[in-house]
């Protein structure tokens, strides 16, 4: 249900988050207790400052422990029995009474085994959210398997990090790998990288004065700041009354990522995980189409009348209640302009970074400011609303070209689907064609040649609409040139935006890119790299990784670096987010010590386990240098980073294999 939610509020590269231990503990075991009865106990220790929900929690709150005791010999015998000291507290975020665990925990099952006579298969499975004062890690699930034979419980049946068939292409935990000790010491890795808060403040402050255009809102600015100014005989309280309108107005538009705070609070790393989600890129294709529809004018987006109704009825209260309903109904009444901007400003968040909540709140915060300076700066100068331009057709025209900016975004989510899928059918050139079909219709638009619904048939262009259209024919302009084939990429302003430079009509995806051929199997790189005595850049990387085309086009198609990828290393790019499953003989579940089970399903479920289990990071893009025979030549290095860092770090490695190489 909450990633129902986060689909349906316009929410969706891959982050740059380091793997988080898990502070749980989880031993299981089962006692045999007599007359053909068992109990099956999962034993839960606890690190300090963290804790794990009880089974019995109100619906809509904490996600409660789970544990399952299956099989087809077993027969169950009354419920789950949870021991241990609980903690009865009120959550003020989920409005309940929660119970949960800190330090240790445990959860029993009692069980008869259908036939005594015969070996009895037990599955076990323990589903548990740990959490502390600030966060909560994405919800585990760990899985068990013991067998029973004439009363006597046997060892556990689980599977070790090296497949049971020996082959080593299999293998997903490398011992030759220590990260902790790399073979020298040159080169810094890459910081990671920071939160810049401050640019998603400034977007959305951009975007609620782009708002503040629409026709659902600027009439209201005139009205709302005389309300102020002149339905009060005294002016200063007028003025004051005014400012606590814009700051409500503020915080109601902060008060929207509370929500994402929770959300993210209890599922994770859920933004990371459907940040590729094929259907969840769809759909918001489809959503940002709708977007635009709504802004041309043919149907309007708004939430129900009773909303607005009520908070209009509310206003009456008077004092600062009626002023912050007031500026409620504002909010409420001006959603059909602003909910695609926020959508927009929203995904845009969610595509950017790993704390999606803080740059949501932050783009928000933003876009409420612009709403409350305005008014706040009109109440000081009431003069200044006569020089505000009069309402008309000129809002509207705002509208439709935010329509036409929607349809060229909602073609990101499709690339992206695309990609992830490896269908490849929205080539790059495709890309750019519809971007310029597009963009003709909006300089077709701004110089009066076209027309939507509730445009004035008969309105003069006006000398500023002209000029945007002359910037638009320079845009065309620039786009043409990414039709054109060259050994360089071309439109570098749009790196990460388009789709990647070996998706292309003049090239086949097989040929990789700018020439090189990567290997997308670590174990086969290896062999690879053995018989040509060269070094391996493992590239940890994703189809809807934005960051990684940019260093791909940005970085690694400069002079000073191609050569050296091309001649100097073996190189393994291994797509963490590739939805292809892998043969059957093939998948499996590992075990990751302290009783922890993975899945391991797809190509991207195991170089992504593949990553964490040798690296322990799960960022991309992720480089590490090897040597043929498995060894980490120096520090590891991170998302995009200027040239010379990057180099630096080629040189680094390379210049010490060079120099001990067998």
């Amino acid at each position: 249900m909450k990633k129902f939610i986060l689909l349906f509020l316009g929410l969706f590269s891959l982050l740059f988050t380091a793997q988080v231990k898990d502070p749980v503990k989880v031993d299981f075991k089962i006692n045999a207790l007599g007359d053909n009865v068992y109990e099956a106990v999962f034993h839960t220790t606890i690190d300090q400052n963290w804790h794990i929900y009880s089974k019995d929690l109100p619906p809509n709150s904490g996600i409660p422990t789970e544990i399952k005791i299956a099989g087809r010999d077993v027969d169950l015998i009354g419920g789950v029995e949870e021991i241990g000291e609980k903690h009865d507290e009120y959550s003020k975020a989920f409005k309940a009474r929660i119970i949960y665990y800190s330090e240790k925990a445990d959860f029993k099952q009692k069980f008869k085994v259908k036939d005594p006579s015969k070996l009895a298969k037990v599955e076990a499975e323990i589903y548990y959210q740990t959490c502390d004062d600030k966060i909560c890690l994405a919800p585990n699930t760990l899985s068990f398997e013991k067998s029973i034979e004439n009363g006597k419980v046997l060892e556990d049946a689980k599977t070790d990090l090296k497949d049971s068939s020996g082959d080593e292409g299999d293998n997903l935990k490398v011992a030759s790998i220590d990260l902790q000790n790399p073979l020298t010491d040159c080169g810094i890795a890459a910081e990671k990288p920071s939160e810049n808060y401050w640019s998603y403040l400034l977007l959305g402050f951009i975007g609620g004065l782009i708002a503040l255009l629409t026709p659902c809102v600027f009439p209201m600015i005139p009205l709302t700041v005389s309300f102020f100014t002149k339905g009060n005989k005294d002016k200063s309280k007028g003025k004051r009354d005014a400012f606590i309108y814009g700051f409500f107005i503020l915080l109601i538009f902060v008060l929207l990522s509370v929500p994402f705070h929770i959300i993210d609070g209890i599922a994770g790393n859920i933004f990371n995980e459907i940040s590729t989600s094929v259907w969840l890129n769809v759909a918001f294709f489809i959503i940002f189409i709708f977007f635009a529809g709504s802004f041309f004018g043919y149907y309007e987006i708004t939430l129900p009348s009773s909303i607005a109704n009520r908070s209009s009825k509310a206003e009456e209260a008077g004092g600062m209640i009626g002023i912050f309903f007031m500026a409620l109904t504002l909010v409420i009444v001006s959603f059909s302009c602003t909910g695609p901007i926020l959508g927009s400003l929203l995904g845009s968040a969610v595509t950017g970074s790993a704390n999606v909540p803080m740059l949501l709140t932050s783009a928000l915060a933003g876009f409420g400011f612009a709403w409350a300076i305005v008014f706040g700066l009109l109440a000081l100068f009431p003069q200044a609303l006569q020089s505000l331009p009069k309402s008309g057709g000129w809002m509207n025209t705002v509208k439709v070209v935010l329509g036409f900016i929607e349809l060229g975004l909602a073609l990101k989510f499709l690339s992206k689907a695309d990609l992830v899928t490896k269908t490849f059918l929205l080539k790059r050139e495709l890309f750019i064609a519809l971007w310029i079909i597009i963009t003709i219709g909006l300089v077709l638009y701004l110089f009066g040649i076209i027309k939507f619904p509730h445009d004035d048939k008969k309105a003069k262009i006006s000398w500023t609409r002209k000029g945007f259209g002359v910037l638009g024919i320079a845009f065309i302009v620039y786009l043409i040139q990414g039709l054109i084939p060259s050994e360089r990429p071309r439109l570098q302003l749009l790196s990460g935006i388009l789709p990647p430079v070996n998706v292309s009509y003049f090239h086949k995806e097989s040929d990789g890119i700018y020439g090189m051929h990567p290997e997308h199997d670590f174990f086969t790189a290896l062999e690879l790299a053995k018989k040509e005595n060269k070094p391996i850049l493992i590239d940890f990387t994703g189809y809807g990784c934005e960051n990684c085309r940019k260093m791909e086009e940005f970085v690694w198609n400069e002079p000073d670096i191609l050569p050296t990828l091309q001649n100097e290393f073996i190189l393994a790019s291994l797509y963490v987010d590739d939805k292809e499953a892998l043969p059957a003989d093939q998948q499996k579940t590992i075990d990751m010590g302290a009783g922890k089970m993975k899945k391991i399903k797809t190509i991207g479920d195991k170089w992504s386990m593949f990553q964490q289990v040798n690296f322990n990071n799960n960022s991309q893009p992720h480089y590490v240098l090897v040597t043929p025979d498995g060894q980490i030549i120096n520090n590891p290095v991170s998302g995009y980073m200027p040239k010379q860092h990057f180099k630096d770090f080629l040189e680094c490695g390379l210049d010490y294999f060079k120099k001990n190489k067998k």
